[in-house]
């Protein structure tokens, strides 16, 4: 069974913001798009980078370091130098929490 954890409160983050998690032994990223909420790794599949220290454009999350972007929603990448898509989490909110899966989706 998928385990979850909570990692911080809806009203943590604006429409448009992202930042880093623990989420179990790895860290997450946590995007709220619109009052949608998503969880994607926060290293990028290309080099070692926070992919939250990049920028958030509607589903789409830039890495800071040679501007690779991915679909948050998917993880598919979007732009060039990656390759490899990157991992994503189940998130739900649970009265006003944001829980996160310890695990990505398959």
């Amino acid at each position: 069974m998928v385990e979850f954890v909570c990692v911080g409160r809806v009203g943590d983050l604006a429409p448009g913001e992202m930042k880093a998690v623990k989420a179990g032994r790895r860290i997450v990223g946590i995007a709220n798009v619109e009052g949608e909420w998503y969880a994607f790794d926060d290293t990028c599949t290309h080099e070692e980078a926070s992919l939250t220290e990049g920028e958030l454009y509607d589903y789409t999350v830039e890495c800071p370091l040679h501007g690779a972007m991915f679909d948050v929603r998917t993880g598919a990448v979007e732009s060039f130098p990656a390759t490899v898509p990157l991992p994503v989490f189940d998130i739900r909110i649970v009265d006003g929490e944001i829980h996160v899966a310890t695990e990505p989706r398959d």
